[in-house]
């Protein structure tokens, strides 16, 4: 009898053992879903429909129309796109995927005129013009993030789009101490997701009210066309996009500066933006 009692209790026993142990590996696994999905559910659960920013002219000087979409996103996400519409105050930016060779010149006309840029760099820049770089940040310029390889940011899953935008980054703070702070997103595309996930890298996205067609290298030798379409479409809180690969941008950049002041507008660094 007592050794039937001992077997039932050894029974018992390991059949409680068993329980406590399944319990703990069902806690564990729970644990991790858990987890896993508030992961996820950070971006998965915003909107990856790819956007390409647009603006809609006005006459007279007038704000353009950024699109109610892109308003919105801007708004929620803190990003800047466009100024207060009471001052006369513009941003000057420019985007350099890589060097044509007018970048200096360009450097050195902001320097006469006393204007702060940004630059919106990408690796290939970073590795191929690391002077020029240097030169940005020495001069008060800002050096902006336009990612490692300049891919659309809606096509890249969560960690491709961090590793692109911070791997640039470690690679500048690296060659000149300089911390990144703002980005533009490659070609004007992006989405509610890419904009969450460059906010929590602590980036702002920076778009833009102001740009006509200068990046075509096999349009240039338009320098009153350039100066026309920046001169005539200026306006309060504008940020102007130009492409550093422009020799027509290189050769109207004084004039349109000094074009700009005269029209009684004052050029700030996108670190005095004003909302």
């Amino acid at each position: 009898m007592k050794r039937i009692f001992e077997e039932n209790k050894k029974k018992v026993f390991n059949i409680t053992l068993a329980i406590v142990f399944i319990a703990i590996i069902v806690g564990i696994t729970f644990i991790f879903t858990k987890e896993d999905t508030i992961q996820v559910s950070t971006t998965t659960t915003l909107s990856n429909e790819k956007i390409e920013w647009g603006v809609k002219r006005e006459k007279d000087h007038k704000q353009p129309d950024l699109g109610s979409k892109n308003i919105s996103l801007m708004k929620k996400y803190d990003g800047i796109a466009m100024g207060n519409a009471e001052k006369n105050v513009v941003y000057l930016t420019f985007d350099n995927g890589y060097e044509a060779g007018y970048t200096a010149s360009i450097l050195d006309t902001l320097k006469a005129n006393d204007v702060k840029a940004t630059f919106f760099i990408t690796a290939h820049y970073l590795n191929t013009q690391p002077d020029l770089v240097k030169r940005m940040v020495e001069e008060g310029h800002i050096v902006g993030n336009h990612t490692v390889n300049h891919h659309s940011m809606p096509s890249l899953i969560d960690e491709e789009i961090k590793k692109e935008i911070m791997d640039l980054h470690y690679s500048v703070l690296e060659l000149t101490g300089y911390e990144m702070k703002y980005m533009r997103p490659p070609k004007g595309e992006y989405s509610e997701r890419t904009l969450s996930i460059s906010n929590s890298l602590g980036y702002t996205t920076v778009m833009w009210s102001l740009a006509y067609d200068d990046w075509d290298e096999n349009k240039q030798g338009r320098e009153e066309y350039g100066k026309t379409k920046i001169l005539d479409n200026i306006h309060p809180g504008a940020v102007i996009l130009l492409h550093g690969t422009s020799k027509d941008n290189m050769n109207i950049l004084d004039t349109c500066i000094k074009e700009i002041k005269n029209m009684g507008y004052e050029i700030r660094s996108i670190d005095e933006f004003i909302r």
